[in-house]
């Protein structure tokens, strides 16, 4: 339970020290929040709790896969926020993101790469 406790308190430890960080900073807010901080603690989780090898690597290699239809939202969200608000462009950002997901799949499902 401790070590759950553990994950739980670093993890969102990083969220805060971002969020903290982009108040001050937008530049150096905007790198950390670009770093794979998340994905690399979940690497490090995994491989504490004795996972096996291939399981850690199939992870990694599945993140990045699912990065990249993220990106055209942050693209999207500057553009629209100024236009529309803030709430709908998140939901406008997150819809763009759940659209282009599914397509990005399809796309994928063709070379041999599973997504769904």
């Amino acid at each position: 339970m401790l070590w759950l406790i553990s994950k739980y308190a670093i993890t969102a430890f990083m969220v805060v020290l971002i969020s903290e960080t982009a108040k001050r900073s937008d530049r150096l807010g905007g790198l950390l929040a670009a770093l794979p901080l998340v994905t690399v603690l979940v690497l490090i989780w995994m491989k504490l709790e004795g996972q096996a090898q291939e399981k850690i690597a199939a992870h990694a290699w599945y993140t990045f896969w699912y990065v990249v239809p993220t990106l055209p939202m942050f693209i999207l969200f500057p553009f629209l926020y100024q236009r529309t608000g803030f709430w709908p462009t998140l939901g406008l950002s997150c819809l763009l993101t759940v659209v282009l997901f599914a397509l990005w799949a399809l796309l994928l499902k063709r070379f041999g790469i599973a997504l769904m």
